[in-house]
């Protein structure tokens, strides 16, 4: 079955003889656009440097890894965007959650989390995230902790912890995306789950659950029986051990046929 077309799927000019994409969103609807055309939307034109579909790819990109307090620092380092067009940017995101905020809305099953999250799970990169709670267990605020692989592996309780202290958040969700669509937890993956739950055990702050995201599933280390608020940190321990174990034995079988 073949991919529905997107609005930039369509015959156009090049930036400079301008982009009609408005008629297809008016004439389809606001769900119609992808999240990037919805940016070339709000900007409305490009740079003579830079046709407006890359500078909304940038921008999109740059949003991901950002949070609130340095997203416009960010933008700014786009070239082609200026105080105006990051501002622009900035608060039409800031309006777009006004209006979706749902203070009554609390979490029962880590299911109920996904839909503030989904939009990760469709990124090439890791991006590691901290969802603050509240006593209620309403939502304060997501936070992107790091982006990459890599750098998901020497993510620092401190980089967690310390927005969710300022928010006075009585537990936090942490959820990290797989791009490669595989949701099982890696022996990194439990590692940080550990260290972080032992800060988080220290600090008062309860951690409620990792949830991996994919494109089409999730895996939620609560759900699976490894966040037991009774026996946690055992738990996580063991299934380290047992993943560490599963490691050993992966590499002496690849040694041992090369």
């Amino acid at each position: 079955m073949n991919n529905p077309l997107t609005i930039t799927d369509y015959p156009f000019f090049e930036d400079e003889k301008k982009i009609e994409i408005r008629e297809l969103t008016i004439k389809n609807g606001l769900s119609f656009p992808t999240d990037e055309e919805l940016i070339m939307l709000i900007l409305g034109s490009g740079t003579k440097k830079t046709p407006i579909k890359e500078l909304a790819h940038q921008i999109f990109e740059t949003v991901l890894s950002s949070n609130r307090e340095n997203l416009i620092e960010n933008l700014m380092k786009i070239n082609g965007v200026g105080q105006s067009k990051a501002l622009m940017v900035a608060s039409a995101l800031e309006f777009g959650k006004r209006l979706n905020r749902n203070p009554q809305s609390y979490f029962h099953t880590p299911a109920d989390v996904i839909p503030f999250i989904q939009n990760y799970a469709m990124q090439s990169q890791e991006h590691f995230l901290c969802i603050s709670l509240n006593g209620a267990r309403e939502i304060l605020s997501i936070r992107v902790i790091s982006t990459g692989a890599s750098n998901m592996a020497i993510v620092e309780p401190r980089e967690v912890f310390c927005e969710a202290i300022k928010e006075h958040a009585s537990a936090i969700i942490l959820s990290h995306n797989h791009p490669s669509g595989n949701t099982s937890p890696s022996f990194e993956d439990v590692k940080i789950t550990l260290r972080l739950a032992k800060a988080a055990d220290i600090l008062g702050i309860k951690l409620l659950d990792h949830i991996i995201i994919s494109r089409t599933n999730y895996f939620s280390f609560y759900e699976n029986k490894f966040m037991d608020m009774d026996s946690m940190l055992v738990t996580l321990e063991k299934y380290a051990v047992l993943c560490e174990e599963t490691d050993r034995k992966l590499h002496r079988e690849n040694s041992m046929s090369v």
